[in-house]
């Protein structure tokens, strides 16, 4: 039995309300996937009622990811700091405010600043879920609690879509925010009394330079991947800003190297297990909402759909990634980390390879068949290397 699956006998006794603690860790990040996918089916309908144009409807969508990434490592380091719990509570309470405003919306412009503010809150949630998991969870029941978180995100993958499509059907677009609502309320008065408060055992010193050497640079790094396909990948402007971001982030490692309480341990990734781990969580993520932005656009623009009839066509990449992720733990037992991992990824490119074949004439068909086998590889990979990154 490999080690980490050992129980040590002088290890404290876990938190008895560790797994009911993991339901509401888990409701906390449905909110996340649901924002990232019920918004691509109601692109149409703000472009319409919004007079939006193709650029406003990319910000509409892309304000979020920005604000969201760029402080991501931040709000990681400041819930490690100040509370975990707080930080959770904190970003639940942004993201509702957030979704409020993008609800009452009369702009593009105040759309956009709407998203802005969610995937503020946004960047409290996701690492926040994450590191109260390791906290709560014995190292014995780690990798299986991961498996479930893993497996859970992919429901608001597939209720996004759904969702989106019902309630654009039923409602204004500005119910697809007001959606998010019920469920924040639902896992802050749960949390209140189910999740424990925890904290980085040994606080470090606030390294507000490597804070906002890394806030700038990824924000830079994000912009200018999302400028580059308009604006051209060898536009003067996007050149400077891939300039930009590449500065402040070996500024930022340099930095990290040589402070004495650094936010980001940057000789982490002489650890292949941790830097091989990093490369396929981000490539999975990036390959998987990819997808669902593009299926959602191809699925009514291309094939004719309505949103709902959409939304219900990308079901299959979530069940593929439910139905993996939870069972990927044996398979790491049986078969190792290594071999798990990039067997996940090799499948997953097995199902880009089969969604590149789809054109104007396809059938749904090999369109659902491809998102089974993407889904399928993303859960997988996701859910060991997360584990070993946690390790």
């Amino acid at each position: 039995m490999p080690d980490s699956l050992i129980r040590d006998p002088d290890a404290p006794a876990p938190y008895p309300r560790r797994w009911a603690a993991l339901a509401v860790l888990c409701l906390s990040l449905v909110v996340i996937g649901l924002d990232n996918t019920i918004l691509n089916v109601a692109l149409p309908n703000l472009q319409a009622d919004l007079e939006a144009s193709t650029s406003e409807l990319q910000w509409i969508i892309d304000s979020y990811m920005l604000v969201f990434a760029g402080l991501l490592l931040t709000a990681g380091a400041l819930g490690d700091g100040f509370g975990r719990k707080r930080a959770l509570t904190a970003g639940l309470v942004i993201f509702a405010v957030g979704s409020g405003l993008a609800a009452i919306a009369e702009s593009a412009e105040a759309l956009i600043t709407s998203r802005a503010v969610m995937g503020f809150g946004a960047a409290f949630i996701m690492p926040s879920t994450l590191s109260i998991l390791t906290a709560i969870f014995p190292a014995e029941e780690r990798a299986k609690a991961i498996g479930i978180w893993a497996g859970v995100s992919g429901i608001g993958i597939a209720v996004g879509p759904v969702a989106g499509g019902w309630l654009l059907e039923h409602y204004e677009w500005g119910a697809i925010f007001l959606v998010n609502l019920p469920v924040v309320l639902t896992a802050l008065v749960l949390g209140h009394g189910l999740i424990p408060e925890s904290r980085d055992p040994q606080p470090r010193r606030m390294d507000f330079a490597g804070f906002a050497l890394s806030i700038v640079g990824l924000t830079a790094l994000v912009w200018s991947i999302i400028e580059a396909p308009e604006r051209g990948w060898t536009d003067t402007v996007v050149l400077a800003g891939f300039g930009t971001a590449v500065t402040l982030l070996v500024g930022f490692a340099v930095w990290e190297r040589r402070c004495a309480q650094p936010m980001l341990d940057v000789s982490l990734f002489r650890d292949p297990r941790f830097s091989a781990a990093s490369a396929a969580i981000a490539l999975a993520f990036f390959a998987m909402f990819g997808t669902i932005f593009f299926l959602t656009q191809y699925l009514q623009a291309v094939l004719g759909y309505s949103a709902l009839e959409a939304g219900l066509r990308t079901v299959p990449v979530a069940l593929g990634l439910m139905l993996a992720a939870p069972s990927s733990t044996k398979a790491v037992r049986a078969l190792g980390l290594r071999v798990v991992v990039a067997g996940g990824m090799a499948i997953l490119a097995v199902g880009l390879g089969l969604l590149a074949q789809a054109d104007a004439t396809s059938s749904t068909g090999i369109v659902i068949a491809a998102e089974l086998v993407i889904g399928f590889g993303i859960g997988m990979a996701i859910a060991p290397a997360t584990d070993s990154i946690m390790g």
